[in-house]
């Protein structure tokens, strides 16, 4: 990307103010703009231009963001008749966060640098049924472990992303399918006493979607990111921004009722579509999981008329071909029955990137998306928080 083209992938836009009270606000502006630029950097009168701010108040939070180690010059551009412009960029490995996927039967932590690159990632079983005093051991060992790679930068804090539901708000778990001790378990508040680090919760398709919406410019565009693992959910982004729902239960994807005399699941009704893809994961009718899945994808697409469909999970991926073609063909016929085979055509089908780190990065990024700008739920705990 030319770094005279400030249409960067995930910044908002949203212009800046000279005003004191919102210096964090102003800060978190620029710092989305050398992030967006990468490697090439941008100059101050850019960063000027594209927040809205003065140049005196861009040099300002440049010559800070410089003292504290996170923008360094990256080198002057050429001339155009004045004096060559200073170019600034973001130096990725001034800061650290933790990315943890609390799977039912795994672990994956990953450390990532302030661009989202992954450093370090550790894997590891889990038993997350088992409850909270093996779980926050297993996590403390193995963020430990990570933060020994993080060569004496600071970690900012961690995200961890698990099963739902859960208040992200709160940090509290609900009754999640399958592990009903965890039930009303504050897992934020315990992993920050436990880690001694700030520490962000939400749920796994949660921070897998915020995860991919960084790739995105802010209100581009809609998608749904299905999740099927060891359970199904997903996570929605609907004009660019992460939905979760006024009580964050947004993405029960999986606990759709599509059959009502169906197999019974886990969360005690019949007929969910993960207790249908689940049997026939089991059984090793794989057409039959993705035809199931490919019925939940076409009723997200009625009801919120998103604009692609991401796959992942480990299911998926050890499977990737029939569930993108399940998917892909249950589309192809909501299409067609709704005359919708134009010049749109159907709802596209992808893999989502990331593979089988989608959630532990994006959980990373839970930490990291509000330092540059991208509204986040927040990092509560840990010393200094």
């Amino acid at each position: 990307m030319s770094s005279n083209d400030l249409s960067f992938a995930g910044f908002s836009g949203s212009p800046g103010a000279n005003l004191p009270a919102l210096r964090g606000h102003n800060t978190a502006l620029v710092l989305g703009l050398l992030r967006a630029a990468g490697e090439e950097g941008v100059s101050r009168l850019e960063l000027a231009a594209h927040t809205g701010l003065t140049p005196q108040a861009v040099s300002k939070i440049t010559a800070r963001l410089r003292a504290e180690g996170l923008a360094a010059e990256a080198g002057r551009r050429a001339s155009t008749g004045g004096k060559p412009a200073t170019v600034l960029r973001l130096v990725p490995g001034a800061r650290h966060a933790v990315g943890l996927h609390l799977d039912r039967d795994e672990l994956t932590a990953v450390l990532t640098d302030l661009a989202g690159e992954a450093v370090a990632v550790r894997r590891t079983p889990l038993a997350f049924e088992a409850g909270a005093e093996q779980v926050l051991a297993t996590t403390a060992r193995e963020v430990t472990a990570l933060r020994a790679r993080a060569g004496g930068s600071p970690v900012l804090g961690v995200g961890a992303a698990c099963p739902g539901p859960l208040d992200h708000t709160t940090g509290v778990l609900h009754r999640i399918t399958g592990a009903p001790r965890w039930d009303g378990f504050p897992l934020r508040d315990a992993l920050a006493a436990r880690l001694g680090l700030p520490v962000v919760l939400d749920k796994d398709t949660n921070a897998a979607a915020l995860g991919l919406a960084q790739d995105l410019p802010q209100a581009a565009g809609s998608f749904g990111y299905l999740h099927l693992g060891t359970g199904l959910g997903a996570g929605l982004v609907l004009g660019g921004s992460l939905y979760r729902g006024p009580r964050t239960g947004a993405g029960e994807f999986g606990h759709q009722t599509v059959q009502w005399d169906g197999p019974r699941c886990g969360c005690g009704r019949r007929g969910c579509i993960e207790a249908l893809c689940l049997a026939a994961v089991a059984r090793g009718d794989l057409p039959a999981a993705a035809r199931a899945l490919g019925v939940g994808a076409a009723n997200l697409v009625e009801l919120l008329d998103i604009d692609r469909v991401l796959l992942g999970g480990r299911t998926v991926l050890d499977h990737p071909d029939p569930f993108l073609d399940g998917v892909t063909e249950a589309l192809t016929d909501l299409a067609r029955t709704r005359g919708a085979t134009g010049a749109g055509g159907p709802v596209p089908v992808a893999l989502a990137r990331g593979g089988a780190r989608a959630v532990a990065d994006g959980a990373a990024e839970l930490v990291l998306a509000p330092l540059f700008g991208a509204r986040g739920p927040g990092l509560r705990g840990g010393p200094g928080a």
